[in-house]
């Protein structure tokens, strides 16, 4: 049988109570070695002052007894050495910096960044230089790149016009740098309620109007007019829709009450995007068609959910 060797200590001696900690060192034939620990707290023998007899100590009628295996005293070191020191010092939550990427420390960069003064939290970074701008721009590529990764699953779905508007509002970036911002207000006047209404980058009012690509509207008519592609029903209508929402706008630009809703942006020749159906499957004409169509529109720009595909993907890789 293998030798198991030993090692002992008191670790704590009162007038009545022993508590004592022993390692067992259990080799194998292989060069694995187990390391245990046993925790002890036994009654002290009346009339004796102090046990320094290890047989004496042995005799001892124990109170409680623990014993950990290798396995789990490799976890009690390894917590103790994370978490005694900061824990004595008051600190509830941390991140061990040579554990930093620990799912169980998520939980604590959320609540820095879930702090409700967002303001105060964005200054302490900035003030601080805690990250990097290196960093704010992976974040934002990833993010991005998330953000396309969603549309394209949403494309192959038959989604509602609001879940658009959802992915739209949290993605504004893709509508390109001539939008600053997406106004809280939606309401033109009590008949005309747009998708967006947005602040261009030079300070002035404009629309943006959103129709599902799916639930079968078209693009296209299905007939050609002497050898030429025009609109679809469903696309002049949209046309119709937006053109009025141009029209709705610029008679409110004198209007107090509107200037106040959209907090002060200034309404002067609104301009509209309409994004419209798929081009994916556009033959040469068509596409050449569409051009020409657009260039015809002086404050209107339609753009196919595919276009809008094709931009966010030229905007990341850029």
């Amino acid at each position: 049988m293998a030798k198991i060797d030993s090692k002992s200590s008191i670790i704590l001696e009162k007038s009545t109570v022993i508590t004592r900690a022993v390692f067992w060192k259990i080799p194998h034939n292989s060069e694995q070695e187990d390391v245990h620990l046993k925790l002890g707290r036994y009654k002290k023998p009346k009339n004796i002052i102090s046990l320094l007899d290890e047989e004496e100590l042995e005799s001892l009628e124990p109170k409680s007894e623990l014993t950990l295996t290798h396995e789990e005293l490799k976890s009690l070191v390894e917590f103790l050495q994370q978490n005694y020191e900061p824990f004595s010092k008051g600190v509830k939550a941390f991140i061990p910096l040579d554990h930093p990427f620990d799912s169980e420390n998520a939980s604590q960069i959320k609540a820095l960044f879930s702090l409700p003064n967002k303001a105060e939290v964005i200054n302490f970074i900035l003030d601080n230089n805690i990250i990097s701008s290196e960093l704010v721009l992976g974040l934002r590529h990833s993010q991005r790149l998330k953000a396309i990764k969603k549309f394209e699953e949403m494309l192959n779905q038959d989604l509602r016009e609001n879940e658009w508007q959802k992915w739209f509002e949290a993605n504004s970036w893709v509508l390109g740098s001539q939008f600053v911002r997406i106004l809280d207000e939606r309401t033109i006047d009590t008949k005309n309620i747009s998708d967006f209404l947005m602040e261009a980058y030079d300070g002035f009012l404009d629309v943006v109007e959103i129709k599902r690509p799916n639930g079968g509207l078209q693009f296209w008519a299905s007939n050609q007019d002497h050898g030429n592609f025009v609109p679809s029903t469903d696309l002049i209508k949209a046309v119709t829709q937006a053109s009025r929402y141009i029209y709705e706008v610029e008679r409110e630009a004198n209007s107090v009450k509107f200037l106040e809703k959209v907090g002060g942006v200034k309404t002067v020749k609104p301009r509209c995007v309409l994004i419209f159906g798929r081009s994916h499957e556009w033959s040469s004409e068509q596409i050449e068609a569409y051009r020409i169509m657009n260039a015809n529109y002086h404050n209107l720009s339609i753009l196919t959910y595919d276009h809008v595909l094709t931009r966010a993907r030229q905007m990341v890789n850029s």
